[in-house]
């Protein structure tokens, strides 16, 4: 379970610090996207609220790596990046389907994250 924990922070880690930062540097190309999927894209992209959540991905990105070296802020890192992966996924799932692959995979391995670290989310899904 250590080992599985390590090697899904990692990848959650780098694939947000790399496509976090391809939004400000454009290293890796863009597929097309349907007119719906591009018009969406187009309004958050004007509006700012992109900037902001790539900015959260690169933070959170970069947290969950530390998270590695240093065994901690994994649940921080978790806090931020879970809602994007389920924005990134209901994305595909309604405006660009095709895409959808990569979505998954991120949902299953912030699910498994969640999991590995379910003591440290105990109070959220605790009885009131």
């Amino acid at each position: 379970m250590k080992i599985a924990k390590i090697i899904a922070r990692a990848f959650l880690g780098l694939v947000f610090v790399v496509f976090g930062l391809n939004a400000f540097l454009g290293f890796i190309p863009i597929p097309p996207m349907g007119e719906q999927a591009s018009a969406f894209m187009g309004i958050i992209y004007t509006s700012g609220f992109l900037t902001v959540v790539k900015v959260l991905e690169i933070g959170g990105g970069a947290l969950m790596l530390a998270s590695i070296a240093l065994n901690r802020f994994a649940p921080l890192a978790l806090s931020i990046l879970t809602p994007i992966v389920v924005n990134i996924f209901l994305f595909h799932l309604f405006l660009d389907p095709a895409g959808i692959a990569m979505p998954v995979i991120l949902l299953g391995v912030c699910g498994f994250l969640v999991y590995a670290y379910k003591d440290n989310f105990a109070g959220v899904f605790a009885e009131h």
